[in-house]
């Protein structure tokens, strides 16, 4: 990788609520070529994997996770925030590290033994991808792995999702 992806994520301290320090990706997304090799470091752990669908979670999630599916030629599925989906839908609740939200996916976006890969920005505490992944082992997909370009490593969400016996991979860990 040429760029130092890392230095390329601005902190932001007190967002969205006091205590809480923000990765704010938007800076790495301005520069072309840290997006350009973040997009790529992150396909290159699933080329040949055998990738049915990418399902990646609103908002930020979606920035990797269809350029993913383009680069692994998979389908893409969205997975989005409360009432956002016009069809038949599954719907979770889940924690985050300051509060609670519900994610949703089409009840057709998944189909039964199809091998998916989700897709975020970052891990933190596991409960949005831990919902994913239910949501998607409802619909009966197969979850493979897990790609995320950061990992905020003590909040353990990596063990949060080891019941799940998928892989995950992160790029940037703090």
């Amino acid at each position: 990788m040429a760029i130092d992806l890392r230095s390329k994520i601005r902190e932001v301290p007190g967002f969205p609520r006091e205590g809480i320090l923000f990765y704010d990706i938007t800076t790495l997304l301005q520069d072309p070529d840290a997006f350009r090799d973040a997009i790529d470091v992150m396909a290159e752990d699933f080329r040949g994997k055998s990738i049915d669908v990418v399902a990646a979670m609103e908002s930020r999630g979606f920035i990797f996770g269809a350029p993913l599916a383009y680069l692994l030629h998979a389908g893409f599925a969205p997975i989005r925030k409360l009432g956002k989906l016009p069809s038949a839908k599954l719907t979770r609740e889940y924690d985050l590290e300051y509060g609670t939200n519900t994610l949703e996916i089409h009840a057709d976006a998944v189909q039964p033994g199809q091998r998916v890969l989700l897709v975020d920005d970052l891990l933190a505490t596991g409960g949005t991808v831990a919902a994913s992944l239910d949501m998607v082992r409802e619909l009966g997909g197969v979850p493979v792995a897990v790609a995320v370009l950061v990992e905020l490593e003590v909040l353990n969400g990596r063990r949060r999702l080891a019941d799940y016996g998928v892989s995950v991979a992160s790029h940037i860990v703090y």
